[in-house]
């Protein structure tokens, strides 16, 4: 899975479906703590208790996610150097054709012709000779950090009723309106992207979410 895309120049850290995703698995964390509180019987140390463990399970994901996505970057990096010296060092052309089109996207390696993919090998035995081991950009790092504070601050919405608002059911009925609304939103993205019904996807998030909390919270989640 790509977890890092240049883009003229710049990185972007996730790509627009994973950004969805991971908004999708912070928001079951988080409203699979809200949906456990109790309305009736909640006092403030079970809110408080409540906020603690939303919050540090989310700043927990957050750091994990983080590391996978160091771990993700070194992984392609170091399919990248094998696939160029694969190239590079190739007995005939033919061999060094066909690791050019497996590093390629399906859809683009089958729009090249033999020529194309020769222009490429021809190219790539002129670059530099790559460094023997993958390695972490600034870039990486910074990307890194984006993964944890777009995890942690997208479902931090979430939890604000419950650390200003005294009435616990206020409080409640605030949170899952946000819930709600960040759900609508992450599913009509994910719609344009996938070229589904904006609002019907975002309808069909929130049903799928609200499914994913319960059944989190039903398995003792």
């Amino acid at each position: 899975m790509e977890r890092a895309a240049e883009r003229g120049g710049g990185v972007r850290v996730l790509e627009p479906g994973e950004r969805i995703a991971e908004v999708l698995f912070g928001l079951i964390m988080v409203l699979s703590f809200t949906g456990s509180l109790s309305v009736a019987e909640a006092g403030r140390e079970d809110v408080r208790t409540m906020l603690i463990g939303a919050l540090g399970c989310n700043i927990a994901w957050g750091i994990i996610d983080g590391i996978l996505y160091l771990m993700d970057c070194l992984s392609e990096r170091g399919r990248d150097l094998r696939a160029l010296r694969a190239a590079r060092t190739a007995a005939v052309p033919a061999e060094a054709h066909r690791v050019i089109a497996e590093a390629l996207p399906p859809m683009v390696a089958a729009a090249l012709g033999p020529a194309e993919f020769e222009t490429v090998r021809q190219k790539l035995l002129r670059v530099p000779e790559p460094p023997l081991r993958p390695w972490l950009s600034k870039a990486d790092w910074l990307g890194g950090l984006g993964v944890f504070l777009w995890v942690f601050v997208t479902t931090f919405p979430v939890a604000i009723p419950f650390i200003f608002m005294h009435d616990v059911a206020r409080a409640m009925r605030v949170s899952n309106g946000i819930a709600v609304a960040l759900l609508v939103i992450a599913g009509y993205a994910f719609g344009r992207i996938t070229n589904y019904h904006p609002w019907l996807t975002g309808l069909a998030m929130v049903v799928l979410g609200g499914a994913l909390v319960a059944a989190t919270i039903a398995l003792g989640g």
